[in-house]
């Protein structure tokens, strides 16, 4: 084991990168950047500290990202606001993001794959849905009439959970993809008309 100290220059690498961050950002930007990664609420001091800024600062832009919708707002105990990410925000970002890669054609065909694989699922738990499905075991060991044969993964409960929630952000995302097909033809529609 070395026991040396490193050279000067690499001594604080976090405040050096925090410094050139602060340089090349405003306190919007990083404050917006500290709350896309927040999912549990937090207070404003916190997400100014995270973002290098005051907590004035932070107050204000994070009210203002809670009227965009990207925030989400709770009383906390205390009784100052606490802040997240709204689940909202999350849905539209993962839509965009579907939609800037996959076509509407490879977006149908994989929403009508997602759809069996559920039905596969179903077929083989005789359940509807994964919390079913755990709960249906929960109740079994509790009764200590299931073998250990019987006891399903957790893993696989994780798996339908997560193809359940990208059949809803395919959905959200074909829903939205043609509603802009149907803005863009209806507008191409107005403006082919013939005054008269």
């Amino acid at each position: 084991m070395n026991d040396r100290n490193p050279p000067d220059e690499f001594a604080d690498v976090n405040k050096a990168v925090g410094e050139e961050w602060e340089a090349e950002t405003t306190p919007y930007e990083r404050i917006r950047h500290v709350v896309a990664h927040t999912y549990s609420p937090v207070s404003a001091d916190a997400v100014a500290d995270d973002a290098q800024t005051a907590p004035k600062t932070a107050r204000k832009h994070l009210n203002t990202l809670a009227d965009e919708g990207f925030v989400e707002t709770t009383p906390g105990e205390q009784g100052g606001t606490l802040y997240r990410r709204s689940p909202e925000s999350l849905v539209v970002q993962q839509v965009a993001d579907i939609l800037e890669h996959v076509s509407t054609d490879e977006l149908v065909t994989r929403i009508q794959e997602m759809r069996e694989e559920l039905t596969e699922y179903r077929s083989e738990f005789g359940v509807d849905s994964p919390e079913e499905l755990a709960v249906n075991q929960t109740n079994q060991a509790l009764s200590e009439t299931g073998s250990p044969q019987d006891e399903v993964d957790p893993e696989t409960i994780r798996e339908w959970k997560t193809l359940r929630r990208n059949l809803a952000f395919a959905n959200a995302a074909l829903s939205i993809g043609n509603a802009e097909q149907f803005v863009d033809s209806d507008r191409r529609s107005t403006d082919d008309t013939v005054p008269v």
